[in-house]
């Protein structure tokens, strides 16, 4: 019994003893996860740009991004003043461009561009106002 009894002592102690240590932390971090952690805490407004329903024309798709690219800088070289839109929609990208409020005036660029881009075709969509120079 004494045994015991002593044996229940020195592990009080030793256990006592463990609980007392004290010791230091340095946490050493690249200073790029500050500018991280800020980044992702920031707080993005939602895009406010009006829109209307109106239509674009679809030049060109394909499921090669440079492809569809080259399109595109060919008709800027063209029509540098005509927005274009470049979207991903598995597999493929789509490149559209303009923000025509009325079919008329996408008709009017369609039936000039047709001979370069023979697979164009009008699409009816939420567009941005058109720009007014």
């Amino acid at each position: 019994m004494f045994r015991s009894i002593s044996l229940f002592v020195l592990l009080m102690f030793l256990s006592f003893g463990s609980f007392g240590q004290k010791g230091q932390i340095e946490i050493i971090k690249d200073p790029r996860l500050d500018f991280l952690v800020k980044k992702q805490g920031m707080v993005v407004p939602p895009a406010t740009s009006p829109q209307i329903t109106g239509y674009r024309l679809q030049l060109f798709f394909d499921s090669d991004r440079k492809k569809v690219e080259e399109s595109r800088g060919k008709f800027i070289a063209t029509y540098p003043k005509i927005d274009t839109y470049m979207t991903y929609s598995a597999p493929n990208y789509i490149l559209k461009v303009g923000d025509f409020r009325h079919q008329h005036e996408v008709e009017k660029i369609k039936n000039q561009l047709i001979s370069s881009f023979p697979t164009c075709f009008v699409v009816r969509e939420r567009v941005n106002l058109p720009r007014i120079d």
